[in-house]
This record gives structure tokens, sequence and C-alpha cells, in this order.
């Protein structure tokens, strides 16, 4: 007899992320949710495998003999490559066709995490603690701070826009914040836009992506009016290249780190498996 869909004990989880060999911290997420949830000894097994690096999920994957496997993609938005490339290498169908019988196990893939409403919590999460870890001169009240949702953004893939937008929606609706908007960083309205969007003094930036890689510490702090050289020589030095709270035009802002390495996440990822356990 099969255990009941919300027992894992005979599952195995394999937590995706893209990874690359050009930044080191790009596997970082992906590595730190597989250990939290292994902590809790939900599953069979967890293992954190990638698309572009070591060790590769298609590796992983025939390893595993679970008689249950669960493939939960750490991306920010059903793009290209989390809903067409990767699901189809694997031999699914995104998203009619999500389930695979393989020799030894059912193989399930799981929707991004990122387009799930409960990353509202994980946001909000973000922006209360670099707040609460930067009290100066004391923490923003949200009813006095407007919040941003800082993206990527690409005419490329209206995914990519649209995964923003809904966490405004979401956040907005709330009414906890005095406002909320979302920026990019390819797209208008353009990340440096915040100031002249903002009504508040106080204006907290989330950045909307996995891993703390050089679009968050380099690029968008440079897009927000910090001197490229001081952000590369503090990058390389180790240092925070962005100082929280910093004063921008008469406005005092804090930028919290992405939102793929808020310990929440972990929860999102068990949403989505047990989205994908319930629909098989």
């Amino acid at each position: 007899m099969s255990p009941p869909p919300e027992d894992f004990s005979d599952a195995a989880l394999v937590v995706l992320g893209h990874g690359t060999e050009l930044n080191a911290t790009s596997a970082a997420p992906a590595l730190q949710h597989a250990a939290e949830l292994r902590r809790r000894n939900l599953f069979r097994d967890v293992r954190a495998a990638f698309w572009k690096q070591e060790p590769p999920v298609q590796r992983v994957l025939a390893e595993l003999t679970a008689p249950r496997i669960f493939i939960a993609p750490l991306f920010i938005s059903e793009g290209y490559l989390s809903t067409e490339i990767i699901p189809k290498e694997l031999g699914f169908n995104f998203p009619a066709n999500l389930k695979l019988k393989t020799k030894n196990s059912d193989l399930y893939y799981c929707a991004p995490v990122g387009t799930h409403d409960a990353m509202t919590g994980v946001i909000r999460a973000r922006a209360n603690g670099v707040g609460q870890q930067f009290p100066f001169p004391r923490a923003p009240k949200p009813a006095e701070t407007t919040l941003f949702i800082a993206g990527h953004g690409t005419e490329r893939n209206v995914q990519s826009r649209q995964a923003v937008e809904r966490q405004v929606e979401l956040i907005r609706a709330q009414k906890i914040y005095a406002d909320v908007h979302a920026i990019f960083m390819e797209e208008a309205p353009r990340i440096g836009e915040c100031y002249r969007l903002a009504q508040t003094k106080n204006i907290v930036i989330v950045p909307f992506f996995i891993s703390d890689g050089l679009h968050v510490v380099e690029d968008i702090p440079g897009l927000l009016g910090e001197p490229d050289n001081q952000v590369k020589e503090r990058h390389a030095a180790g240092q925070p290249t962005w100082r929280n709270p910093t004063e921008k035009h008469g406005q005092r802002v804090w930028y919290a780190p992405a939102v793929g390495t808020e310990p929440l996440l972990a929860e999102v990822i068990l949403k989505r498996v047990r989205e994908a356990a319930r629909s098989a």
C-alpha cells in the first residue's frame, strides 16, 4: 500500500537550481534549502542539483532509487528554462504532463517556487528583516514605507515581469505598506525610478532574485546611484555593496538580500511538493 500523499517518507526531493561556474554564490540557495529540508527528516533523501554546474540534475536523478522523486525548480518565474528547456530535457511536458514513470520511480516536476502566492510572506520577511537589522535611526514602520520589489525584467520573456507584478498586487492588497511598486533592471519602471515613485521618506527594496549574484550585489546598487567603482571595490573586499540605510535624494533606503536566500523559502518548496503530490 502506498503512503498518503502528505507522507514523504518514501520520497526523495531534488532542489533544482540554475547554477553557474561563473559565480560561486549561485549554488548557495539550493544548498541552503536542501540542507534545511534534509534536517527536517520529511523525505527519504534530499539532494541539491543544478542545470549549469555540478552535480547535474540528470546524474542526481540517476543515483536516486526512491519510489517517488520530486523535482522542485528553484526559479523565480515560469520562464523559458524552467517550463520548457529543463522539463523537456527531463521528459516532462509543462504544464500538461508533470508526472513521469521510470523503471524504479515516479518522477514529479513541481511548478517554480517563485510564482507561488506564498512568496508574499518571503518578501515581507526580507523587507522586515533588513529594517530590524539596521534600525537607523529606527526600524522603518511599514505604514511609513514604500516597498519596491526589484526584478530583472526582459522583453524576451513576459513571465519574468508578471511574477513580480503578481507579488506587488498581493502585498498591496494587504494594505501594510504606504505603497508597493515593481521596478526592473531592463524594463520600465527602471530601478532608479524608485525615488520618483516613492511618496515616503522610507524606501525598502527587496530583490526578487534567487541568489545574491552580480545583479543583486553589483548591478542594482549601481542603478540605485552608488558609484560603480565603489560597489566593485566593496564587493572585491567582501564588504556589503549597499550600506543600510543609505540617504539618496532626501530619502532613506534599505536594500535587502535576495528573496531566494530567505529561510522561509523552504516552506514554499514544500508547498510546491505537496501540490505536485495531490495533483498526481
